[in-house]
């Protein structure tokens, strides 16, 4: 039975990310988590966000999305203002807290995930973030990543 493999997107997003434009990154994150919210992905009490900026960083894609929590929904924020909370790894690292593969515990300690900013913030949000149930459709996606 012949099956076949789709190529990763990461070799090609390395290349194009850094020309890409700041905002899309942002815009791209806010849009995705906002989704997730109405879907019901995310817990209902998203209160530890209120009017806070967080960053993520992807250092191997160049990539930097800011994203802010206001009157109940996500927007984009500008990446390079000053954050709340800012994440920073490799595409790889967060692929791998994606998939469960790794305990972002793991991936801080080994400082391959760097938390910068309000430290309590980055932790509350990687403990909620790390209770929710990937839904099935996400853990299929990553597999071909």
């Amino acid at each position: 039975m012949f099956a076949f493999k789709f190529p990763s997107p990461i070799p090609l997003l390395a290349r194009i990310g850094p020309h890409l434009p700041k905002r899309c990154w942002s815009d791209a994150m806010a849009f995705a988590l906002e989704m997730i919210r109405r879907a019901n992905g995310l817990p209902k009490d998203l209160s530890i966000l209120d009017d806070k900026t967080v960053c993520i960083r992807i250092d191997d894609l160049g990539a930097r999305a800011a994203i802010r929590f206001r009157n109940g929904r996500f927007y984009p924020a500008d990446a390079h203002k000053a954050a709340d909370v800012s994440f920073q790894a490799c595409t790889a690292d967060y692929l791998r807290l994606l998939r469960r593969e790794e305990d972002p515990d793991t991936l801080f300690f080994q400082r391959r995930l760097r938390i910068e900013g309000n430290t309590e913030l980055g932790l509350a949000l990687k403990n909620m973030l790390d209770s929710i149930e990937s839904p099935d459709w996400l853990m299929k996606a990553m597999s071909v990543l």
